[in-house]
C-alpha cells in the first residue's frame, strides 16, 4: 500500500487578505503558517507534500517556503491551469477566476498514486488533526461497493474570525459518525459562542450553535477520488456556470456531496477538539503570530521548525 501524501491548496491570491497570505511570515525564523501545519503533518507520518499553486508563483514559493520545507519533507509542485479539464465546458470569455478546490486537487492527479489528504495553505489545523487523518488513511481502503473517505470535523465556535465572515462547510452526520450532508455556507460571522449568517443582505439572520460540526477543508481520500472527480467535474462545472457564469466553481464539498447523493462514497467524520486559526483577513495576523509564539514557548514547536 502506498504511503499517504499531503496535498496543500495554495493557488489563491488572498483577495480579502490583501496579498499572497500563504507566504506571509508568522514565525520568528520566517516561517509561514503552512510551515506549522507541515511540521505537524511530518510528525504524524506524512513524508511527501504536493503544493498546488499557480505556475507563475513557483519561484516565490520555492524561495519563501518550498526550499525551507524540503529540509524535512519531499516537496512536489502541481499547477492549477484555467484550461485544464474544461474542454467540454462553455467557458465565459471574461472568466479569470479558477474553478474551485476540486479543480485544484485534480491538478495534482498525475503525482498521486495512493491515499492522500488535502488541506488549505492558510489554515492552522493542529497536530491532532494530522494524526487522526494519517491513521485513517494508513489503515483503510475502498470497499468494492463504496469508496471510503474521511474528513476532520471542527466545532464552529472554534473556527470563526473576529474580523469578518468566513466560509464553512456545515455538516450533518448519522449515529455511526458518517457524513450525511455538507452545505458550503458563506459569510458566517461570530455571534457570542456561535455564529450567524444572512442570505438577504441582513434583513434576517440564521443562527448556528457553537457546537455545529463544520468542515475546514481537511479531507482524506483514496486514489479513487481523483478518477471519480475527473469524470464528474465537467457536469458539475457546467451546472455551476449555468447559475453563476462569472463565479461558478466546483468546491470539494460540492463534489463530495454529489458522491454521497449517488451512493458512491462514505465519509467518516474524524473529530478534532483543536482551535482553528488562520489568516482570512489581514487583521487576523497579530492573533496568529501571538498564538504560534505561545505554542512555541510551551514546547509544542521548536523556534526553527526545519533546522
Amino acid at each position: 500500500m502506498e504511503k499517504p501524501v499531503l496535498v496543500v491548496l495554495a493557488a489563491g491570491m488572498g483577495s480579502r487578505y490583501g496579498g499572497l497570505k500563504q507566504l506571509d511570515s508568522v514565525g520568528s525564523h520566517g516561517q509561514c503558517l503552512i510551515d506549522y501545519s507541515l511540521y505537524d503533518a511530518r510528525r504524524a507520518g506524512f513524508e511527501t507534500v504536493i503544493f498546488v499553486i499557480k505556475q507563475e508563483l513557483e519561484a516565490d514559493f520555492r524561495e519563501m517556503a518550498g526550499n525551507r520545507i524540503s529540509r524535512g519533507m519531499n516537496v512536489l509542485y502541481a499547477f492549477q491551469r484555467m484550461e485544464d479539464l474544461t474542454e467540454e465546458v462553455d467557458v465565459p470569455e471574461r472568466r479569470s477566476k479558477p474553478w474551485g478546490t476540486t479543480h485544484a486537487v485534480l491538478a495534482a492527479r498525475e503525482l498521486i498514486q495512493g491515499p492522500f489528504a488535502v488541506i488549505n495553505a492558510d489554515d492552522y489545523y493542529g497536530p491532532e488533526a494530522f494524526r487522526v487523518i494519517y491513521d485513517y488513511l494508513a489503515h483503510h481502503t475502498d470497499r468494492p461497493d463504496c469508496f471510503q473517505y474521511a474528513m476532520v470535523g471542527y466545532h464552529l465556535g472554534k473556527t470563526l474570525s473576529d474580523n469578518g465572515g468566513v466560509t464553512r462547510g456545515v455538516c450533518r452526520t448519522n449515529q455511526d459518525g458518517l457524513l450525511e450532508s455538507i452545505v458550503e455556507q458563506q459569510g458566517i460571522q461570530r455571534d457570542g459562542d456561535g455564529g450567524r449568517f444572512t442570505t438577504d443582505d441582513g434583513q434576517s439572520w440564521v443562527s448556528l450553535s457553537g457546537n455545529t460540526l463544520v468542515s475546514m477543508n481537511f479531507w482524506g481520500f483514496q486514489r479513487s477520488f481523483l478518477d471519480e472527480a475527473q469524470a464528474r467535474f465537467p457536469t458539475l462545472l457546467h451546472r455551476a456556470l449555468s447559475h453563476l457564469p462569472e463565479n461558478g466553481e466546483v468546491q470539494l464539498p460540492v463534489m463530495v456531496a454529489d458522491m454521497l447523493d449517488r451512493g458512491r462514497a462514505q465519509v467518516r467524520v474524524l473529530s478534532s477538539g483543536e482551535k482553528w486559526f488562520g489568516v482570512t483577513y489581514r487583521e487576523d495576523k497579530p492573533f496568529v503570530v501571538d498564538a504560534l509564539r505561545e505554542k512555541t514557548e510551551q514546547g509544542q514547536y521548536p523556534e526553527d521548525l526545519w533546522a
